[in-house]
């Protein structure tokens, strides 16, 4: 069974940096589609960004060209790239993807990783 498996998280001061992944566990042949939500204690859940398999992308307003999403085929993972951190950015960071295994697609959450923005 494949599995979305996500790392990176942490702890960074305002102005640091981060490198989100989310990698299908177990054989798939493309990513479709990645996205990656946020959700933060007594907030709504937020669309971050994503991006088809074509590299086509999107970025939540509040992104401001601060982040970058890619997926790496070969690698079978999709990165958020996270620079210029600020506190408002704390939260839990789930991704989400549409896998092509043969000849299905199925749709895959991550675990979530906490990012935690504080001085």
């Amino acid at each position: 069974q494949v599995q979305l498996v996500e790392s990176g998280g942490g702890l960074v001061q305002p102005g640091g940096s981060l490198r989100l992944s989310c990698a299908a566990s177990g054989s798939i042949d493309n990513i479709n589609f990645m996205g990656w939500v946020r959700q933060a204690p007594g907030k709504q859940r937020e669309l971050v960004a994503t991006s088809s398999g074509s590299g086509i992308t999107y970025y939540g307003d509040f992104v401001k060209g601060r982040f970058t999403i890619a997926i790496d085929n070969a690698k079978q993972t999709g990165f958020l790239r996270m620079d210029n951190l600020d506190v408002e950015d704390a939260a839990v960071y789930i991704c989400n993807a549409n896998v092509q295994i043969g000849r299905s697609a199925q749709n895959l959450w991550g675990q979530g990783t906490q990012v935690a923005v504080s001085s």
